[in-house]
């Protein structure tokens, strides 16, 4: 044997042995957290084949008097008790809920989105419209609407390959089985989100968001939740639930 082979042997055995001796389990860790803050690529998913079930035109504006939104939102003083969602964007978005509900093929559960809150806060909210239940829940934004990655939403975009969030009214569609499972499609009923189905905007869950952590990992605009919660909520709202998202 050669010296030069057998300095390479050597070399071998010892990137062996030190393979051997280190902690099990480290590389796994160090791999999950580094794709915890990553964008995902859910949004490259194929784009859904089956044309809008309701279109846009379809819905309306609220125009309402002062009196007649008091009338409205009279008629839900039971939803949220505890006061969980800020006042406005909630009465915006029941207010709306309450003159489309004829047109929703699904009206029992409506969500709102507060995306002035970080995103360590609970700030998707589902309402159970009927009880008045809140059930609030962490929820990713989209990177290009947090260039600092500092948990908070400093921009808005409606624009494919933008990866921002979009603000204003969606209306959920079909589901399908992605990168992160059982995901859920939807359509935008605003202008500022009329291209969310273009670029594959969904919910899903992700490992990157989670209770506890100081700020969320970034998606491409998706509304990212919980891998341990995302199916529960999927089951709720497929099929023409309304979600209003706002800051």
């Amino acid at each position: 044997m050669t010296v030069l082979a057998r300095v390479v042997r050597l070399s071998m055995m010892c990137s062996m042995l030190v393979l051997a001796a280190a902690p099990a389990g480290c590389a796994a860790e160090i791999d999950e957290e580094s794709e915890d803050d990553v964008p995902d690529d859910a949004d490259g998913e194929p784009v859904g084949t089956g044309a809008d079930a309701i279109s846009r035109s379809d819905f309306e504006k609220p125009n309402l008097s002062d009196e007649q939104r008091e009338t409205v939102l009279a008629k839900y003083a039971h939803v949220d008790p505890k006061k969980l969602i800020d006042r406005t964007k909630r009465e915006t978005a029941l207010v709306y809920y309450d003159v489309n509900k004829s047109k929703l093929p699904k009206d029992d559960f409506l969500v709102v989105v507060d995306f002035a809150k970080p995103s360590r806060d609970k700030r998707f909210f589902v309402i159970d419209v009927r009880s008045g239940a809140v059930q609030g829940h962490v929820v990713a934004h989209g990177s290009g609407s947090d260039p600092n990655n500092d948990g908070m939403l400093d921009k808005f975009s409606n624009v494919k390959n933008s990866h921002a969030s979009s603000v204003g009214f969606y209306l959920t569609a079909e589901t399908y089985n992605g990168k992160y499972g059982r995901s859920l499609r939807m359509d935008g009923l605003s202008d500022t989100n009329s291209n969310v189905r273009m670029r594959d905007v969904v919910v899903h869950g992700a490992r990157y968001v989670r209770e506890g952590r100081a700020k969320q990992g970034l998606s491409w605009g998706c509304f990212a939740l919980p891998m341990s919660t995302k199916d529960g909520i999927i089951t709720k709202l497929a099929g023409g639930a309304l979600i209003y998202a706002a800051k």
